[in-house]
């Protein structure tokens, strides 16, 4: 018969060690994040900001016990490009700050300009903002995109625009890819591993774990309309991303009936 293991004697108790990491982590994202946001006001070079941003990021991942592996790095067109990664959790635009070269300016959702701080270091580093909410808000956005990527500028976009505790990959808005085909720049697939694992939606703080970018082969956007180049890319994603399509699952009721 099997006997379980006691706990060792003076081991700590997993709420406490929450509560303590917690804190920790918090405390810590707080002053680097002042410390990145007074580095990207005195810094006169939008290279320098973003790249002094990206080492912040990269320290706060490995002070929070946060092991940060990435793959496919050669996958990366040295010419500008368009990359798109899944979104599972609060952690992803850390991690891609920290994983991406500095050249990439992140597309993010407007309601992250209105942040403390964060607002005010996003637009230093040369951040895009999209309002979804209404109609003329997605077209200025989308025109301000497009025009960033026909003059050449690498871009990085979450397509999903938002995650939930939901696990699979959402519908992709359509904006990457026009922008991709416009500027006949490469698509870049990426996915991220165990963000959704380490801070899951509803999650205050991260605990500690190994989270991995995995970029994969880009895409050539010659003669490919947005919609080929967003099934393609959404293909390459799920087989590597191992988690279900919900729009598939989605549409497979009203295939039944």
């Amino acid at each position: 018969m099997n006997v379980p293991a006691r706990p060792r004697a003076g081991s700590v108790p997993g709420w406490l060690f929450r509560l303590v990491f917690g804190a920790y982590s918090l405390t810590l994202l707080f002053l680097l994040l002042s410390v990145a946001g007074l580095l990207a006001l005195v810094l006169p070079s939008l290279h320098w900001r973003r790249s002094s941003t990206r080492w912040v990021a990269r320290l706060w991942l490995a002070l929070a016990c946060l092991r940060l592996r990435v793959d496919g790095l050669e996958h990366l067109p040295e010419s500008p490009c368009v990359l798109v990664a899944n979104h599972s959790s609060y952690l992803d635009g850390v991690v891609m700050k920290a994983g991406l070269p500095p050249r990439f300016s992140f597309v993010v959702k407007r309601e992250a300009a209105d942040m403390p701080v964060m607002g005010f270091l996003l637009r230093r580093i040369g951040a895009e903002f999209v309002d979804r909410h209404s109609a003329g808000g997605r077209q200025r956005g989308a025109r301000r995109v497009m025009q960033r990527a026909e003059q050449g500028h690498s871009l990085a976009f979450f397509p999903e625009g938002t995650f939930d505790s939901v696990v699979g990959l959402k519908r992709f808005h359509p904006g990457a890819f026009v922008a991709a085909a416009r500027g006949g720049v490469p698509l870049v697939p990426a996915v991220i591993h165990g963000t959704r694992r380490s801070m899951p939606n509803g999650a205050i703080v991260p605990m500690p774990g190994t989270i991995r970018i995995e970029i994969l082969p880009p895409i050539d956007s010659d003669g490919r309309k947005p919609d080929e180049l967003r099934n393609a890319a959404r293909a390459v994603m799920l087989e590597r991303l191992g988690e279900p399509d919900l729009v598939e699952l989605a549409a497979a009721p009203a295939r039944s009936r």
